[in-house]
């Protein structure tokens, strides 16, 4: 909202409130009391429905305001006698505004400074973990028995089975454990005592490509780029951003189909 709209609904909410009452004493001595006024013209008439617009308006927004004051700036500011100036007016009004819509955001939208802080967070994260990664790879193509792929798996075998390789259309059945390169822990077929089931063609694609390697009973480690596994989002909480992953995998058989 802009600040001159601010100060045009103030001060014709100020012509509004003049209108809507009048003090009038009944008798010398009698308790003052307020006569209300009926609009008598398109002037009264428009001044007196703006006021209820804007005091409806302050009121969705849960923003006090004192009657009194805003005639009493109109008033002075005519008479330019007022004792805050344009700039310190408006700088006020805009803070006090942009408070209240603060307040009256929902839950999900508020706290912007603390969603900045966690989108740097998440950044860093993310740059740490691809320079990390990066850098592992690296040091790992050179180490022992490891062989890398045309789309950067890096793979090594550990036993070499003598049966059938699958298609990436096949259903197979391994035992498996997933490792961060920290050595972190996150998934293990081991650890629940039962092989996974699955189609090759409905994993991550480090897989969907490291298993077609493979012949039934074999036994492989698979280092995986971020980009054939979960890409730069990760999978939260376990799997951060841009992570490459380790695979110990079984290829215990392909599941024939029915």
């Amino acid at each position: 909202m802009k600040t001159v709209t601010l100060l045009l609904a103030l001060v014709l909410m100020a012509g509004g409130l003049q209108a809507q009452k009048k003090k009038k004493k009944k008798k010398k001595g009698e308790e003052e009391i307020v006569v209300p006024v009926v609009p008598q013209n398109e002037l009264d008439s428009f001044s007196y429905s703006y006021g209820i617009m804007l005091h409806n308006q302050f009121k969705s927004i849960k923003l006090e305001i004192n009657p009194d004051m805003v005639i009493n700036g109109f008033k002075h500011m005519s008479g330019d006698s007022a004792v805050l100036g344009d700039e310190e007016s408006q700088k006020l009004v805009n803070d006090v505004f942009q408070a209240a819509q603060q307040r009256n955001r929902p839950a999900s939208q508020q706290g912007g400074v603390q969603n900045s802080e966690a989108q740097a967070k998440a950044k860093a994260v993310a740059a740490e973990n691809l320079a990390k990664g990066q850098a592992f790879l690296t040091a790992n193509a050179t180490a022992d028995g490891v062989q890398t792929t045309a789309s950067g798996l890096q793979y090594k075998v550990v036993k070499e089975g003598t049966g059938a390789k699958p298609k990436a259309t096949d259903q197979v059945k391994v035992h498996y454990k997933g490792t961060l390169i920290d050595g972190t822990k996150f998934d293990s077929s081991y650890d629940r005592g039962t092989p996974a089931e699955f189609p090759l063609n409905r994993v991550i694609r480090g897989w969907t490509e490291g298993l077609q390697l493979m012949s039934e009973g074999s036994t492989y480690m698979f280092y995986i780029p971020f980009e054939l596994a979960y890409g730069p989002n990760g999978r939260p909480p376990t799997i951060g951003p841009n992570s490459v992953l380790i695979f110990q995998v079984e290829l215990l058989n392909i599941v024939p189909t029915p």
